[in-house]
C-alpha cells in the first residue's frame, strides 16, 4: 500500500520480540547496536538488564520481553540494542532482531485487538495493519514510566 501525496506519513523503526512486530517513531530512535556487555544494576527490577556504556554516554539497558509480559530468551539467544532518546535521556530497548523502517497512514490504524494482553495494551499507542501482519506501535514514556515505577514500587513480574 503506497500512500498519496495528501497522505501524512509516519516512519517506524520496527524490531521483532517474540515474533511479534513492534515499532517505534524513528524521530525517537537515536541508532541501533549489536549486543553490548552489561554491567549488572544490584536490587534493580527484573525489566532492567543493566548499564551499557554507548562512547561514555551510560544507558539503562531495558528487557523489552519482560515488560511485554512475554517468555524470557534462551541462553545463548541472541539480542540487539535499539537505543531510544526520551525527555530523561536515553535508554536501551533489548530485542530480539531488527527490522526495516516502514511508513504508515492514519488509513492504516486500526482498533486495539482484544486479544492484546492489558499488560501489552498499556505501553501501546496503537496497532497498524501492514501488508505482512500487524504492527504494534510502542509507547517510549510508558514503557520508561513502568520500568521506573518498577524499580521503585513493586516489581514487574518476569
Amino acid at each position: 500500500m503506497k500512500p498519496n501525496d495528501t497522505t501524512a506519513v509516519q516512519q517506524f523503526a520496527t524490531f521483532l520480540i517474540d515474533g511479534l512486530l513492534f515499532g517505534i517513531d524513528v524521530l525517537q530512535v537515536q541508532e541501533v547496536i549489536a549486543f553490548q556487555e552489561m554491567t549488572t544494576v544490584p536490587l534493580a527490577a527484573k525489566s532492567v538488564e543493566g548499564l551499557i556504556n554507548l562512547r561514555g554516554q551510560i544507558a539503562l539497558a531495558i528487557d523489552t520481553r519482560c515488560v511485554m509480559g512475554l517468555p524470557p530468551r534462551t541462553d545463548g539467544e541472541p539480542s540487539l540494542n535499539m537505543v531510544v532518546r526520551s525527555e530523561e535521556g536515553i535508554a536501551s530497548l533489548v530485542v530480539d532482531d531488527i527490522g526495516d523502517v516502514v511508513d504508515v497512514t492514519d488509513e492504516m490504524r486500526a482498533p486495539m485487538p482484544d486479544t492484546v494482553p492489558l499488560q501489552q495494551k498499556e505501553l501501546l499507542e496503537c496497532v497498524y495493519i501492514l501488508p505482512h501482519g500487524l504492527l504494534h506501535a510502542l509507547n517510549v514514556r510508558n514503557l520508561l514510566e513502568v520500568v521506573s515505577k518498577a524499580n521503585f514500587l513493586e516489581p514487574i513480574s518476569c
